[in-house]
């Protein structure tokens, strides 16, 4: 059985930092793309950032720069590291294991001072 658990999100002011982590488990971690994603009240998931098997990553446009994806085969964990923290970057975000349709539960990123 396939499981993700995201960890890490809270309540942060505008600037600020926040490291979010995905323990995967159930999975040969090492092999898949991963993907961190998020959704705002009111409006639909988007790609966050990207990361492959190889180490490749990729961002959205909006938080290049500011945010950094990773990982860690050795801990089956996927991280997305995000500074210089917007009140537009207020949403869920999710975890993602891309090509297929598992999900981790969500954790509230809230920036707003």
């Amino acid at each position: 059985q396939v499981q993700l658990v995201e960890s890490g999100g809270g309540l942060v002011q505008p600037g600020g930092s926040l490291r979010l982590s995905c323990a995967a488990s159930g999975i040969m971690f090492r092999i898949y793309a991963m993907g961190w994603y998020r959704q705002a009240p009111g409006k639909q998931r988007e790609l966050v950032a990207v990361i492959g098997s190889n180490g490749n990553t990729g961002y959205a446009d909006s938080v290049k720069g500011r945010f950094t994806i990773s990982r860690d085969n050795a801990k089956n964990t996927v991280y997305l590291q995000m500074n210089s923290l917007k009140p537009e970057d207020t949403a869920v975000y999710y975890c993602h294991v891309e090509n297929n349709n598992y999900w981790g539960q969500g954790t509230q990123v809230t920036v707003s001072s």
